[in-house]
């Protein structure tokens, strides 16, 4: 039974993939589930509110924040691509969404780092929340800045955050790859929860990943959350390998940890 921590619950970025796929499941952790995004994607069921917002837009995220008790945050540029979008949304917007978080009390986030900010490491490396950030692309770089932006606001302000270093969360694994960087919508709902529901959060990095075989990440370090993933990529490996070649060990998408993200670009503004 999921325990709903909180009255009024903020999911940002509501109109993307994962939003989606978090958009029912949340509502198990809170009365109302406020819907964030930058353009209009449909009405409000129940137990719902939808506030639409640009990041980059202070004033608009302030509003949006108002009123909520804690926030998962997933709204921003997910993919690699030209430096003005990111700059807006993923750094801008996040110290939009902190200072407004700061301004009207909110004491506890959830934000979507990514594995791309430790995209550099070799796939034969493993690693935990102590090994220095490698960003792979500039979206790696601004969810490298949200880790330490959060990290002042937990120092400063004393705002909690788990920084989830989301791997690849799909319906299933893609490609050899995501054999080990596989995160389930069920396990990332779970993942979520207990970052919302320990008694102590402090400032955290986790990595966002299911219970695989193969890993190149050890979360050790955030023992305290809780988190205890269900469902793995291992029931897919033989498809998996059925419909993919072997990997070209020269070849640096399959020499690092962040795959295309190492070669990708560059991109103008």
């Amino acid at each position: 039974m999921t325990i709903k921590a909180h009255q009024k619950l903020l999911l940002t970025g509501a109109a993307g993939g994962l939003g989606q796929a978090l958009r029912e499941r949340l509502k198990a952790n809170c009365e109302v589930l406020r819907l964030s995004d930058r353009l209009a994607f449909g009405v409000a069921a129940a137990q719902e509110e939808i506030m639409l917002a640009d990041l980059a837009d202070a004033q608009a995220v302030s509003v949006m924040v108002q009123g909520v008790q804690a926030i998962v945050h997933l709204g921003g540029v997910s993919v690699e691509g030209p430096f003005g979008p990111i700059l807006q949304a993923n750094i801008l917007g996040l110290y939009n969404l902190y200072e407004a978080a700061r301004l009207h009390g909110v004491k506890r986030i959830v934000f979507a780092s990514s594995n791309h900010v430790t995209g550099f490491y070799h796939q034969c490396d493993t690693i935990d929340a102590t090994a220095p950030a490698r960003p792979d692309s500039l979206y790696g770089v601004s969810k490298a800045f949200g880790e330490d932006l959060s990290r002042f606001y937990f120092d400063r302000y004393g705002i909690e955050t788990a920084c989830v270093r989301i791997g690849s969360s799909f319906p299933e694994p893609r490609d050899r790859r995501m054999l080990a960087t596989y995160l389930s919508f069920d396990d990332l709902h779970r993942l979520i929860t207990a970052c919302l529901t320990t008694p102590v959060l402090g400032h955290s990095i986790i990595f966002g990943m299911s219970d695989n075989a193969v890993t190149w990440w050890d979360n050790r370090c955030a023992k305290h959350i809780g988190y205890v993933p269900q469902d793995s990529s291992d029931v897919f490996r033989d498809a998996v390998y059925a419909r993919t070649s072997a990997p070209d060990l020269s070849d640096p998408v399959a020499q690092f940890q962040g795959g295309g993200f190492v070669v990708a670009g560059p991109f103008g503004a």
